[in-house]
């Protein structure tokens, strides 16, 4: 067959397609011509980091931003509600709920911890080590040396961490840190009394997280503030310390509430950002504060879509789930304690436990919740409500074999990884992340679409004082980008190699 029979079809196609791509060009062009923008900066998202980019960025006389948020309310994951019968109804946090890490002496202070006592959130310590009781698969069971032998386990792992950074060792899972520290759980008391102090920090397990910068995250929380955790009790719920911070400088005119991002395009002379309904915004620069889960799920449409190097880092990124399961009975029946920890054949399997009817927090609420975390989270937001109370009702006749264990009253978790909004609970270093990755997650792309979140904090993802820290200090790069009339690109590495060339010969 001749050569032009194949040539000449192309080139007919390729001008079709060109004289349709180019008005679709044109159009964005011409929105973008119009002399007024909506905006100089939409800021999308309304959690902690872009509640204080917003404040950044007012701070710096920046007011010509527009915060635009989902959900009907500021704060993000800091997500409260109703919960208990009508005769007994309580304020419970279904999201963040702890801050973490207050102050020690005159040394760094908590950012979190200072907005809660500039808004008079009401928070109480929590006890972990020293109010707690065992249970396992036979009922009570006192295994708190195993607890105990835990916490030494996990001290070991953090300071074999910080031995390796200086030498530039490579990093493992904490999984391989754990077993090169000598701490091997076998039993389902060690691996409960293990899921304590690792998975429920991190939301996922020490396979699927790194040995180095879980130790740093940690030690740069409870070691550069404090080992103090204090539990939001405010009936206003947590995120008043963020609503009251927003309510202190935010107009009505730069707020837009139950409207989601769906698309965002971006053209050299600024960009446009598509709403759920149908609604177009324009302006300068637009700074995305959306979960890292979001980002992974493509549920915002990026036109044109992301470099290669972003990308990498999202999908390099992994996303945890810390799922509270909140249940009302009629009347306590449980520990006197704060919390309990249940030992179970299949590790992860309803094992952190508290109590809110206890003199420190509600008396008489009758609630108590239970904590799952990353796979065992993603199973249990496949099943019906039934199905997994049916399940938590079981272990609890388990852990109780004396007592007759009602039905109770009211029953309720967030489902946080399948939620569109959100897609998990909070960031998560994996082993493969590294140190590049970190640097393009957190980059912008070119100088009109900006980046921020708990999950580009380097010291501090996962957690709200890291969320904190990025809106601040990002919020800062786009005030000077603004002022100086000149954006600089945030470093970013276009291709992550590995050390060494692979000899795979």
């Amino acid at each position: 067959m001749h050569p032009l029979t194949f040539t000449l079809p192309l080139a007919l196609l390729a001008a079709c397609l060109g004289s349709i791509a180019y008005p679709v060009a044109d159009r964005e062009q011409n929105i973008l011509a119009v002399q007024q923008k909506d905006a100089k900066v939409l800021i999308l998202g309304g959690g902690v980091a872009g509640v204080i980019a917003a404040r950044t960025l007012h701070e710096r006389g920046i007011d010509d931003f527009i915060l635009i948020e989902a959900r009907p309310e500021l704060g993000g994951r800091m997500m409260s509600r109703e919960f208990g019968t009508a005769q007994n109804r309580w304020t419970i946090e279904v999201g963040a709920n702890w801050v973490q890490g207050t102050q020690t002496g005159k040394g760094p202070s908590n950012p979190i911890w200072g907005l809660a006592k500039k808004h008079n959130v009401s928070l109480h310590p929590s006890d972990y080590a020293g109010s707690v009781e065992t249970y396992d698969y036979s009922g009570p069971v006192d295994f708190q040396h195993v607890l105990r032998e835990s916490i030494r386990n996990f001290d070991k792992l953090t300071s074999a961490a910080g031995a390796r950074v200086p030498q530039r060792l490579v990093d493992m899972t904490a999984r391989s840190g754990y077993s090169l520290s000598g701490a091997m759980p076998d039993s389902p008391q060690e691996m409960a009394a293990e899921y304590y102090q690792f998975d429920w920090e991190f939301g996922t397990t020490p396979e699927q997280t790194s040995w180095l910068a879980s130790a740093w995250a940690h030690n740069h929380t409870f070691r550069t503030f404090s080992d103090q955790n204090l539990l939001s009790i405010d009936q206003r719920g947590f995120n008043t310390l963020i609503r009251g911070e927003a309510g202190e400088f935010l107009e009505d005119t730069q707020l837009k509430v139950n409207a989601t991002v769906v698309k965002i395009h971006t053209h050299k002379t600024g960009v446009i950002v598509t709403l759920a309904d149908g609604t177009t915004l324009t302006a300068d620069y637009a700074l995305c504060t959306f979960s890292l889960g979001v980002l992974q799920h493509d549920d915002v449409q990026f036109v044109p879509p992301l470099p290669s190097w972003k990308q990498e880092a999202i999908q390099s990124m992994a996303m945890g789930t810390y799922t509270k399961i909140f249940l009302q009975f009629p009347e306590k029946f449980w520990f006197s304690t704060e919390m309990a920890l249940y030992a179970d054949h299949e590790r992860g399997r309803y094992p952190i436990w508290q109590s809110l009817d206890h003199s420190a927090f509600f008396p008489g609420c009758g609630i108590l919740f239970v904590t799952v975390t990353g796979d065992f989270s993603r199973r249990i937001e496949t099943m019906a409500n039934s199905a997994v109370q049916a399940e938590i009702l079981d272990v609890l006749r388990t852990m109780f074999p004396n007592t007759t264990i009602p039905e109770p009253l009211d029953f309720y978790f967030q489902r946080w990884h399948s939620d569109p909004l959100f897609r998990g609970s909070y960031s998560n270093w994996p082993a493969n992340f590294l140190s590049e990755h970190q640097t393009n997650l957190r980059a912008n792309v070119e100088e009109r679409l900006w980046f921020a979140g708990e999950a580009t904090s380097k010291k501090h993802f996962g957690f709200l004082h890291g969320a904190y820290s990025e809106g601040l200090d990002i919020g800062l790069a786009l005030a000077k980008c603004i002022q100086d009339h000149s954006c600089v690109e945030l470093e970013h590495v276009d291709r992550v190699r590995n050390a060494l060339p692979y000899d795979v010969a």
